[in-house]
């Protein structure tokens, strides 16, 4: 704990913090996600900590269950994104050739259209469901996990540890998962704290234009949606997941920084 910097302990509390509401949700929130149980936007009270929203759902019960979801939905489509990313990525860099041509040009086929539009035309004419939520933010996300994987594929792939790996006839699944990716975590380690925090901001993002999750599910991009009228009237009910979104990044942001500047170097390989 004493080689930790303060800015990376805040990050870990934080972010434990919301990863811990999340997991223990139904223990934690005092009415249930749909449950109406007060009057349109409440003020904060004893009984409602932090109001109520348009209909009268508990805000903090929303706020908790809304947590959950929108870190499970970032979680699972960003280990997606970089399980395909990074794989797809090494394996380009490694077979090289008009593989290497194909996939590249085809990955900057599909990153020349923006992101947010490219989920929104999908989204409009396939069922929106959270399985399909995440497996389109997973897959349109791989496309830069798969550009910073070739490219760090590339400098390591012409190291001599690997040329030895060559020499006594390895596998390529052998160079890619035993030699390369090994010694290219450290960037794609740090990367993936990024990537966990634009998918945050993607699903809420869908959810407030009304492709993410729907009704009465709850997320936070879709709590701010149904309170945003309230921001009118001084009513804070959008302002608060708003606020969990940016705090959320924030912390997040702290600890891959963190991470990052522990594995700048790279390793010479396996020894």
């Amino acid at each position: 704990m004493k080689n930790i910097p303060l800015s990376a302990l805040v990050g870990l509390f934080f972010t434990a913090l919301y990863f811990l509401g999340a997991l223990f949700a139904p223990l934690l929130a005092p009415y249930g996600m749909a449950e109406v149980v007060g009057d349109v936007w409440e003020p904060s009270s004893a009984e409602f900590w932090l109001g109520t929203d348009n209909i009268g759902r508990d805000l903090l019960s929303r706020m908790i269950y809304g947590g959950r979801t929108t870190i499970f939905i970032a979680t699972v489509a960003t280990i997606i994104s970089f399980t395909t990313g990074a794989v797809v990525g090494i394996f380009a860099a490694v077979a090289g050739g008009w593989i290497d041509q194909v996939l590249s040009r085809f990955v900057d086929l599909i990153m020349s259209i923006p992101t947010l539009i490219f989920a929104l035309v999908v989204l409009s004419v396939t069922p929106v469901t959270v399985p399909m939520l995440i497996l389109v933010m997973g897959l349109l996300d791989s496309t830069r996990v798969f550009r910073l994987a070739r490219a760090v594929a590339v400098d390591i792939e012409v190291m001599d540890f690997v040329e030895a790996a060559r020499l006594r006839g390895e596998r390529t699944a052998w160079i890619i998962f035993r030699e390369i990716l090994p010694n290219a975590l450290s960037p794609l380690v740090a990367e993936m704290g990024l990537r966990f925090i634009f998918m945050v901001l993607f699903v809420s993002t869908l959810s407030f234009l009304g492709l993410g999750v729907q009704p009465p599910e709850a997320d936070w991009g879709g709590i701010v949606k149904e309170n945003k009228d309230g921001i009118v009237y001084g009513i804070p009910a959008a302002l608060l997941p708003a606020f969990a979104i940016a705090t959320l990044a924030i912390s997040v942001n702290l600890v891959a920084d963190w991470v990052l500047n522990r594995t700048t170097s790279l390793k010479g390989g396996r020894g």
